[in-house]
């Protein structure tokens, strides 16, 4: 019996087969999902900004801005024509510019181009990729800040609002083609991101004291629920907001 439920266990939370593309995949929480996709059973293709020779990886990176709407293209092409069928996409890639003085708008409409606009072109371009495969699905990475006000990041909170949303609607248009949209929305996260709030004592006191768990969350914190997003566990789950912060948004005093 107790190898039976090892197996139906296995089966249910396995990528083995499954295709998957994560953008954002050259550090952090990116990197972190593509290497548990990889290590799941999963065959990755991992895109970031950062030169090839500088990733070390046991899966397909490719060195591409996901603002290059043209490259991304030719690489789900590339995919389908190498006889693969897409059957997950992961949405990790993102920036910040915490900056209300200098360059404000400019540096509010790159936030934006990078973490909405960007996200929404590789979504739509990948559509009839996923539609062709069994059981498809996205997954946004967003943050709390998706669901609460910060200071001084007006950029940053709007895009990751916008791309709540963005996946809710994505949703309710794709769920009839059996491909699932939904988010997870991770807390504070050592990553090269955060580095300086991690480092700075006093921020980084008052960010763990935020949580319910009285911690910083690590990038493995974030993989098991890229994994139940991506695997058959997750069959009847769309829409919806997987909260990866240590009790953040759920503390009062």
């Amino acid at each position: 019996m107790g190898s039976m439920k090892t197996s139906y266990l296995d089966s249910m939370f396995s990528l083995k087969g499954k295709v998957c593309l994560v953008t954002g995949a050259s550090r952090g929480i990116g990197y972190g999902i593509a290497e548990a996709f990889h290590h799941a059973g999963a065959k990755v293709f991992g895109v970031g900004r950062t030169p090839a020779e500088n990733v070390i990886s046991n899966w397909s990176y490719i060195s591409c801005d996901v603002t290059n709407s043209e490259a991304l293209t030719d690489l789900l092409k590339d995919i389908r024509n190498d006889g693969h069928k897409l059957n997950v996409l992961v949405n990790a890639a993102g920036i910040t510019n915490p900056d209300l003085v200098e360059d404000a708008l400019t540096k509010f409409k790159k936030t934006l181009e990078v973490n909405l606009v960007a996200i929404f072109d590789i979504c739509s371009t990948a559509i009839p990729y996923l539609k062709d495969s069994d059981r498809a699905s996205i997954i946004n990475i967003t943050s709390i800040a998706s669901k609460m006000g910060f200071p001084g990041n007006p950029s940053y909170v709007a895009s990751k609002g916008g791309l709540r949303m963005l996946t809710k609607a994505l949703a309710n248009d794709l769920g009839i083609d059996n491909v699932r949209v939904n988010n997870i929305a991770p807390g504070y996260i050592k990553t090269d991101m955060t580095k300086l709030s991690f480092e700075d004592t006093d921020m980084n006191i008052a960010r763990r004291e935020r949580t319910i768990l009285d911690r910083w969350g690590a990038v493995d914190d974030i993989v098991g629920a890229a994994i139940y997003l991506a695997s058959d566990a997750s069959s009847y789950v769309t829409g919806s907001d997987i909260l990866v912060d240590g009790g953040w948004t759920a503390k009062g005093l």
